[in-house]
């Protein structure tokens, strides 16, 4: 007999997920952060986007969120996911991402902010210029071109690829030298700057290459995997942490290609990116949180209607099919949707953002429920992702509920 799908109010009654976005953890649903001060002593306004993916606004918010300094967030559309809004080119005609409002006045270019930061604020632990900072900045510069090479370049043969490869790995063998010079997982003694600037493109690089070359950057790097590991202690790096299946792709567009090698373990991990099983990838390795199913709940409630509405599949049928998964994943009682339904369940599955919409653990398991629930109605899949652009996100659909 089949199980009949809960209802959008016996939903609810399964979650109290809540998160104090003010003075809680570092969440990506934020407006405003104060850290238990006041909101007199906000002298920051942070311009982000709104998917809570640029690597050098995750810099800038990492910073903030390490030296709790109380700030505002104004969040702002990549032009990849749609068009820039205009109050934000009359700040900053340009558009680019990030900038900083610091006593009234707009900084750009996250080095200039880290910068203009640590002279109102103080260093986080070193500063930018420090005589032991400069060179590792310079290492994370040549390890960032390395891995532009290889993924951004389509190798004219297969001895071109290899180059590429070694290339990379040779400046990954410079990194794990550096971490090993201290005697904890950091940079350098203790966690600072180095490490905030590290962290956006080399989570980048962990989940692209895994993707598109079939090589695992943390399960293969010592010292690069301790750093992962320390990283993950902090409340600060998980609030700002995405998953593989979102960093591979949203980088296409972002970075104007990202080239597959075609090689068996490539093909291996990119399937199981795509399609799971999502638990076990080297994407995160803390424990999972207790409360991970209810925080995809609440916020799938949340925005239910808008999703329904931009799915491709029609609203009645989807809207059945999207509790029928809600509740596998609450439940673990499998609930056949209607037919039909699997593309717009995997249209969706496709869609959950990290950390914007969740949690990565939380995302792993509301993917793993649409896909099960899925496969109940048929093997058919949506169109594929776009990699020329991402609009299919556009923020303007889900704007009344950020």
């Amino acid at each position: 007999m089949n199980t009949v799908p809960l209802s959008w109010k016996e939903l609810e009654t399964l979650t109290n997920y809540q998160i104090d976005t003010v003075n809680g953890p570092t969440n990506a649903k934020a407006k405003l952060r104060l850290f238990g001060k006041s909101e007199s002593d906000v002298r920051v306004t942070l311009y982000r986007d709104n998917h809570a993916w640029c690597p050098y606004c995750q810099k800038i918010w990492l910073w903030l969120e390490e030296k709790q300094v109380p700030y505002r967030i104004e969040k702002v559309t990549m032009f990849c996911y749609g068009e820039k809004e205009s109050w934000y080119k009359r700040k900053v005609p340009s558009g680019m991402l990030p900038a900083i409002e610091l006593n009234g006045r707009i900084i750009k270019e996250s080095d200039d902010i880290l910068i203009a930061l640590e002279k109102v604020f103080g260093p986080l632990n070193q500063g930018m210029k420090d005589r032991e900072v400069l060179p590792l900045r310079q290492l994370e510069r040549l390890l960032f071109r390395a891995w532009c090479s290889w993924l951004c370049y389509l190798a004219s043969s297969s001895r071109q690829e290899q180059h590429n490869r070694e290339q990379f790995t040779q400046v990954v063998g410079k990194v794990e030298e550096a971490l090993a010079r201290t005697p904890g997982p950091y940079f350098l003694d203790k966690f600072g700057i180095v490490d905030v600037i590290f962290t956006p493109y080399v989570e980048r690089m962990n989940a692209s290459l895994y993707y598109y070359k079939g090589y695992s950057m943390r399960e293969e790097n010592p010292r690069f995997s301790a750093w992962f590991d320390a990283m993950e202690t902090r409340p600060t790096y998980r609030g700002t942490q995405s998953d593989f299946h979102t960093h591979v792709h949203d980088l296409p567009p972002q970075m104007g290609g990202c080239w597959e090698n075609g090689e068996p373990q490539m093909l291996i991990n990119k399937a199981r990116v795509n399609n799971g099983p999502w638990f076990g990838l080297p994407d995160v390795g803390y424990p999972e949180p207790e409360n991970s199913r209810e925080e995809a709940l609440q916020n799938t409630i949340k925005h239910h209607a808008n999703i329904i509405r931009v799915n491709p599949a029609d609203d009645k049928l989807f809207d059945e099919a999207l509790r029928c998964a809600l509740t596998y994943m609450m439940t673990g009682k499998e609930c056949v949707p209607p037919t039909g339904s699997e593309v717009g369940l995997r249209y969706l599955r496709d869609r959950i953002n990290v950390p914007r919409d969740m949690s990565i653990y939380a995302a792993k398991h509301f993917r793993e429920s649409l896909e099960k629930t899925a496969a109940l109605a048929g093997d058919r899949q949506p169109e594929p992702i776009p990699t020329r652009h991402r609009r299919d996100q556009n923020p303007l659909n889900f704007a009344m509920n950020n």
